[in-house]
């Protein structure tokens, strides 16, 4: 089956700031891709939040490696959902959010990063009682700034 992408936005920071957030996103795609392409001021884990919804209602799951040793993890019942790892060099995060405007179901992400540090796949949950994503929050873990010039893609995918 083929798949079309839609460019929905894209956001350009101008300055240094804390979290950028997609909001009125329609219900017109069958899922969505977030790509990062930027830094942090300090490295830094990239979490996102739907919604608005900062309560307990993430998990998520890692694997990867630096070329070296191998890590995984996990983080359950936290207020957002880890899903990338930026340094403060170039670092790119995939970010693939399933069936997002289904209100009937839980929401599932998947992502993959590579910076100059690690290259990590993850898996995420949000489960809140179940409604379509409309707002998606990007930002820093511990609160550190994303950098000038950075960007941040929002794509809808349609299957064909």
């Amino acid at each position: 089956m083929a798949q079309t992408y839609d460019a929905i936005a894209s956001y350009t920071f101008g300055s240094a700031a804390s979290s950028y957030t997609f909001s009125s996103i329609a219900a017109s795609w069958t899922d969505l891709v977030i790509v990062t392409n930027g830094s942090f001021a300090t490295a830094d884990g990239l979490n996102i939040q739907f919604n608005s919804d900062t309560t307990n209602n993430y998990s998520s799951t890692y694997v990867g490696g630096d070329g070296s040793s191998a890590i995984s993890g996990r983080n359950s019942s936290t207020s957002s959902m880890s899903m990338g790892y930026m340094n403060t060099s170039q670092s790119v995060v995939i970010i693939n959010v399933f069936n997002y405007a289904n209100a009937t179901t839980y929401k599932t992400a998947l992502s993959r990063d590579n910076s100059t540090t690690y290259v990590l796949s993850r898996v995420g949950l949000w489960r809140k009682t179940p409604e379509a994503i409309t707002s998606i929050k990007l930002f820093g873990a511990n609160g550190y700034n994303f950098n000038s010039g950075s960007t941040l893609t929002l794509y809808g995918i349609k299957a064909a």
